[in-house]
């Protein structure tokens, strides 16, 4: 599940709005464990897109 979340992010990253409601449902259905594995690799994929760090505070 974590896979298809990731790949569903990465494609709506253009879309603010998109991207957060992507997000947002990824964490009321992901487990403890692949929400760390998902906060990882969000600071590593807004690295370079620093429009999506206002979303950090979601984790």
């Amino acid at each position: 599940m974590l896979d298809y979340t990731i790949f569903i992010l990465e494609k709506v990253s253009f879309n603010l709005s998109l991207f957060s409601k992507e997000l947002l449902k990824a964490l009321k259905i992901l487990i403890p464990s692949d929400i760390i594995q998902l906060r990882d690799w969000f600071y590593h994929f807004a690295k370079d897109k620093k429009e999506l760090l206002i979303f950090g505070s979601y984790f």
